[in-house]
């Protein structure tokens, strides 16, 4: 059985039919595109058989580049899809994509305040319909955003959440204790789980073996059964990192995991989670 990268973005040219968002210049887009053949191209050479997607920022609240995607490949993709917490009937959006095999909403603070930022009824609308139906909230935060969660979290403690890129500890500088200690604190949290990923911008350069004593302290606390591998591609596969590396740094580059540990966290967990 092949592993499973819980998180990678694809985007095409195709405006006419899959315009980007309203304001969201194409320009903007590096690399201009990034297809479903792109990151089967990496990910089959590592031995990486199914990926999750996860709704790019591009395309706002329209999915439907997403759920095309999905539905050519059936049984390869999962998804991570957005919808908007501030408009009319967002758990109900979750489920009607749901049924199309979307198990994911992929949220953040935006432009809210940091100490409540999801606080509003409609992300408690969200946490109640992930609760209900198994659907996890994904938040993109850094540790201040984690206060907030915390609460939504104690309120609905069967709403699954994933929490994106080891919450973005070391993103542009040093790795803090504080932070990290924030992050393991949220294992108290039963259906917390984390993604360990985007080496690229958390980490130095390949082997990235500098993330090693934030990973065995994610693992520690949240056991491998709570953790799913990424690769965030296809910033991970921008030069001069490459696939392979954020592969292995899973799969042989921590001494303090078991063979079972790297199956859970290279598969398992996301397989278990986006393939129902």
């Amino acid at each position: 059985m092949g592993y499973v990268d819980a998180h990678v973005h694809v985007w095409t040219d195709n405006f006419d039919q899959f315009p980007f968002a309203s304001g969201v210049d194409p320009a903007i887009a590096k690399p201009t595109t990034f297809h479903a053949e792109d990151i089967l191209g990496h990910a089959h050479a590592c031995g990486v058989d199914k990926v999750v997607l996860v709704q790019m920022s591009h395309y706002g609240e329209d999915n439907r580049y997403m759920l095309k995607v999905m539905a050519d490949h059936p049984g390869v993709f999962g998804g991570i899809g957005v919808v908007n917490p501030d408009k009319p009937d967002p758990d109900q959006k979750m489920r009607d994509l749901a049924a199309q095999g979307v198990y994911g909403f992929r949220v953040a603070p935006r432009q809210r305040p940091i100490d409540s930022w999801c606080d509003s009824d409609g992300f408690e609308r969200m946490f109640r319909a992930g609760a209900e139906d198994r659907l996890a909230l994904c938040p993109l935060i850094t540790p201040v955003a984690l206060p907030a969660l915390r609460r939504r979290c104690d309120q609905f403690p069967e709403t699954p959440v994933i929490i994106d890129h080891l919450c973005l500890i070391g993103e542009g500088g040093p790795i803090k204790e504080s932070e990290v200690v924030a992050l393991c604190e949220m294992a108290a949290c039963d259906n917390v789980m984390v993604k360990v990923s985007a080496f690229y911008a958390l980490g130095e350069t390949a082997p990235y073996h500098d993330l090693r004593d934030l990973i065995h302290r994610v693992v520690d606390a949240f056991g491998p059964q709570r953790l799913m591998w990424a690769s965030d591609a296809p910033y991970q596969v921008q030069p001069p990192h490459e696939y392979r590396p954020s592969v292995e740094l899973i799969s042989e580059g921590l001494d303090f995991l078991s063979a079972e540990d790297r199956d859970q966290i290279l598969g398992n967990t996301a397989r278990d989670f986006f393939y129902r």
